[in-house]
């Protein structure tokens, strides 16, 4: 039962990695821009989002246009924090999803 014990082991060392990696995300700070600059959208590594900025002159432009450029910006956003929080999570776990040596 002595692998038992070892996995035990690793998960727990997993486990703390996970959290310390969570920590580090969330103090991370990402920025997108969309519009030439016109939209300025900052979210944590985590997917927090955390300020959005207009450019005045921007929201002078069609209603439609503003709603389309900030949306683009937001989905942006969220994408480059999932894949931030993806690549940092896969690192510790080794790309297998769980544990490694499991597979």
């Amino acid at each position: 039962m002595a692998g038992v014990g070892k996995l035990l082991k690793q998960a727990q060392k997993m486990q703390r990695q996970m959290q310390a990696i969570q920590e580090e995300l969330a103090e991370q700070e990402l920025e997108v821009s969309s519009g030439g600059g016109a939209v300025l959208i900052k979210v944590s590594g985590q997917g927090e989002f955390r300020a959005l900025k207009l450019d005045p002159e921007f929201l002078k432009e069609d209603p439609e246009f503003i709603e389309e450029t900030v949306l683009s910006a937001i989905r942006e956003a969220a994408e480059k924090a999932k894949a931030n929080s993806e690549e940092a999570m896969g690192a510790a776990t080794g790309g297998m999803g769980g544990f490694p040596g499991l597979m």
